[in-house]
């Protein structure tokens, strides 16, 4: 088969198309044929070597976290799949991903592609779904009528946060720039600060219950969020290199996100797409051989929006 894959740390020129052998299913495990994978910041820093402590990986390594594609075949074990089903799932991080005509992933992290999208774009569904529904329900609790600011909303996160929060009736503030304001508004924010021409915490007139940060800003303007908050309120940050601000007099707590596969939470997200409340939003598709150039495309801020990545017989 053909897959992407870098045989030593560096820059984007380290990734290689190439002919790799086709991986057989063990117990428990299901091979799926890539219908595409997406690009996500994390593979740029896992393919650089600055996440071998969270996240080793095994030289050489096919990127791709999320995957989206049909069943191909069942290791031993497998109950629940079948040969010919849509899948999506969040792989394991730390094994071979789905930059690749095929990928095994483990039974359990698997669930139902939606069928309203075309199964390709629910590739750009997992990991950045599962981040902003983790952060806003299992982190923040949020609840109806809460004031919720999405801090960076213009992301592929951002996008679905907005969305999450709206369809939880909270109140939803969201900084974005100019280019993405309109998204940002069509996904429902009620409020919308210019963060490229405004202060953040200048802008906020009355405090909310809930901070997401999903923005690399400079550590003092995140420890300034934290003052946006009310008593007993919470700052999610995603940016965990820095630690989430808390104000212990106030009860303001601050929790750093890790975000985890849950296929329960994916097949909840699933169901949204397919009732319409939850829109998949697909900024490109890039053929598998042109993986390497999205990464250098990404390393210079060039790469916008959700990119989904289809191998050259998937397009």
């Amino acid at each position: 088969m053909k897959a992407v894959r870098f045989h030593e740390y560096g820059d984007p020129d380290v990734l290689r198309y190439e002919d790799v052998e086709q991986p057989v299913p063990g117990a428990g495990q299901v091979r799926i044929r890539v219908a595409a994978t997406s690009f996500n910041s994390v593979d740029g820093n896992i393919r650089g070597g600055f996440m071998r402590g969270p996240i080793p990986v095994v030289l050489p390594h096919i990127p791709g976290i999320d995957v989206a594609g049909t069943v191909d075949a069942l290791g031993e074990g497998v109950e629940g799949h079948h040969v010919g089903d849509g899948v999506i799932g969040f792989l394991p991080m730390d094994g071979d991903g789905a930059a690749a005509e095929f990928v095994l992933a483990p039974a359990e992290v698997l669930t139902r592609a939606p069928g309203t999208i075309p199964l390709a774009d629910a590739a750009a569904l997992p990991l950045v779904g599962l981040t902003a529904y983790q952060a806003l329900f299992d982190h923040a609790k949020v609840t109806a009528g809460q004031r919720v600011l999405i801090n960076g909303a213009g992301g592929a996160v951002g996008g679905y946060a907005v969305q999450l929060a709206k369809g939880a009736s909270a109140h939803v503030i969201a900084t974005a720039s100019p280019r993405s304001r309109e998204a940002v508004t069509s996904a429902g924010a009620d409020e919308v600060i210019d963060h490229t021409t405004t202060g953040v915490t200048a802008a906020v007139a009355e405090r909310v219950d809930v901070v997401l940060n999903l923005a690399p800003v400079d550590p003092a303007e995140l420890a300034a969020l934290v003052t946006l908050v009310r008593p007993g309120g919470v700052v999610v940050n995603t940016t965990v290199w820095m630690p989430a601000p808390t104000d212990e007099a106030r009860g303001v707590r601050g929790i750093d996100l890790f975000v985890r596969s849950d296929a329960k939470q994916l097949s909840e997200l699933v169901a949204l797409v397919e009732r319409g409340d939850l829109h998949v939003d697909v900024a490109e598709r890039v053929p598998l051989p042109q993986l390497p150039a999205l990464h250098a495309r990404a390393a210079e801020g060039k790469a916008h929006g959700k990119i989904v990545v289809v191998p050259v017989d998937g397009l």
